[in-house]
């Protein structure tokens, strides 16, 4: 399986190398490119990562998955990148997986009009602005509603990350992923 995950200075970080270690512990092929001009962006911590590649070096295949990170200005950077909403549009269009935490929902899927008439929840702090750009908005720690899968915040990332497998690969090949972590899926 193919996924993008998007990054951009001010990316949670917690966020970001969850999503990027679950998958690949479940051997998904991630790509975690940057939307910004370089490779290495400063996350909302300052802890610095370094993505694989530029986003707009990507090779035009579509991804199985794009997992949003939230954390802001993180999440702002990613609603402002083209290339990145044009990806989105085609991939809720198609019905492949999209999945989005933390701010994310709101501000990038939100605000481009990408997520109307869905079930989905984000950080309790963009709560209110979600609610006018989606069908339901749900206090649970993930929801999933067709093909989008959303999240709140960094303390639940691992169960978000883990409910991407899911998706992917099944429930058994979460529980494997899940079981050397010593955590489960509820």
């Amino acid at each position: 399986m193919r996924v993008l995950v998007p990054i951009a200075d001010g990316s949670e970080e917690i966020e970001v190398v969850t999503l990027v270690d679950v998958l690949r512990r479940a051997d998904a092929d991630v790509c975690l490119a940057s939307v910004m001009s370089n490779r290495r962006v400063e996350a909302s911590r300052g802890v610095v990562i370094e993505a694989d590649c530029l986003l707009r070096d990507w090779d035009q295949d579509p991804f199985d998955l794009i997992a949003l990170p939230g954390g802001m200005p993180g999440a702002e950077h990613l609603s402002k990148s083209d290339l990145l909403l044009e990806l989105l549009r085609r991939q809720l269009e198609s019905g492949r997986w999209l999945g989005a935490i933390c701010a994310a929902p709101a501000v990038v899927l939100g605000r481009n009009g990408l997520i109307n008439g869905f079930r989905a929840t984000c950080h309790r702090g963009f709560r209110d602005e979600l609610a006018g750009q989606v069908r339901e908005t749900s206090g649970e720690a993930v929801v999933v509603d067709r093909n989008l899968v959303t999240s709140q915040a960094p303390g639940t990332a691992l169960r978000f990350a883990l409910q991407l497998v899911s998706c992917l690969y099944g429930d058994d090949v979460a529980r494997s992923v899940a079981d050397p972590m010593r955590t489960d899926l509820g």
